[in-house]
């Protein structure tokens, strides 16, 4: 009886150590990298949102608002919308360039690329370029306005969006993100639908080398880190993030990440990668030179959420109308 009693209490307490050593301990949260500082409405915005362009100097965010058929402008300062373009057919690509206060629009919906006075919003220019006008960058170096297209090819243009002799580049698939390469000769270009990544030099118009074994696919967004001579790109299928090098045909490294992911941003002064997510969180990765790429955070954004912009210590993230959300623009503060 008195065993029987014994085990009676010993068992309950073994039991209740031994779930106690399974069960995760609690210990004390880090501070986060981000913290949300406040949300800007954007009034009667509906649809997907695209991508986004900041005029730093004064403080204004450029909103490609697709499904709207809108680019919104937004002061940051002031903390709202205080204009939009309308009308648009998909707007999909922005680029502002402080050298002459214009906005660049690329509107995948007819094809075209569009000039505006940024300060008044008034129409300057336009030009056709093809089906599905869409990522726009410009090249200091040749002073050329960049924008993807078509079924593949990316056209280089002048600030008046006339086109420049022989610089039209083709490609074997429609190009998503691209970038300029450390040193300023080559770009980069995401092909999801090539399941590759190809390269060209500026001023020739083949493909110099590609990286087609991702291990990867549906590789949308990209970010440079051109002191390194590296760069990185987010898959979707799986919801991975990739990192390569400019100089070496394989992958280098890779870490699962948010998924539907369609910006991807690097910052230089903290070594870590921002990765927005339509899944509806941004992913912090810590990406320091010669180390292993790690999750340092997770944080929450909104569904739908997947583009964004990192302007100086702040990371903007665009924030679609769902359910009884209103569109909205996200602001979060690095700590």
């Amino acid at each position: 009886m008195l065993r029987t009693a014994q085990r009676a209490i010993l068992l309950p307490l073994v039991a209740a150590v031994f779930c106690g050593m399974l069960r995760p301990q609690k210990t004390p949260v880090p501070n986060q990298p981000l913290k949300l500082e406040r949300a800007i409405p954007l009034p009667s915005v509906q649809g997907r949102i695209d991508h986004l362009a900041a005029d730093v100097d004064g403080k204004r965010i450029f909103i490609a608002a697709l499904g709207n058929g809108t680019v919104e402008v937004v002061d940051l300062a002031r903390g709202e919308r205080t204009g939009a373009i309308k009308g648009l057919k998909e707007p999909q690509g922005l680029l502002y360039l402080p050298q002459n206060n214009t906005l660049y629009v690329a509107t995948g919906g007819d094809g075209q690329l569009r000039s505006y006075n940024a300060n008044t919003l008034a129409l300057i220019g336009s030009v056709k370029l093809g089906d599905d006008a869409d990522n726009v960058r410009y090249d200091p170096k040749t002073d050329s306005i960049m924008v993807g297209f078509g079924d593949g090819a990316i056209a280089f243009l002048t600030r008046d969006l006339q086109r420049k002799d022989k610089a039209e580049v083709p490609l074997p698939a429609h190009p998503e993100s691209f970038q300029i390469s450390s040193n300023g000769s080559q770009v980069l270009v995401n092909l999801p639908h090539d399941q590759s990544i190809a390269a060209f030099r500026i001023g020739s118009p083949g493909i110099t080398s590609k990286w087609t074994h991702l291990g990867a696919q549906s590789n949308f967004p990209m970010a440079m880190d051109r002191q390194h001579g590296r760069f990185f790109v987010a898959c979707r299928a799986p919801a991975q993030l990739l990192e390569l090098r400019e100089d070496s045909p394989s992958v280098v490294q890779r870490i699962s990440t948010v998924g539907d992911a369609d910006d991807l941003f690097w910052d230089e002064a903290h070594n870590r990668i921002f990765v927005i997510g339509g899944e509806g969180f941004v992913d912090v990765v810590d990406a320091s030179p010669n180390g292993q790429m790690r999750s340092i955070a997770h944080i929450l954004s909104a569904p739908g959420a997947r583009t964004g912009l990192l302007v100086g210590s702040k990371l903007l993230v665009a924030a679609p109308h769902r359910n009884t959300e209103p569109a909205r623009l996200l602001v979060f503060t690095e700590e």
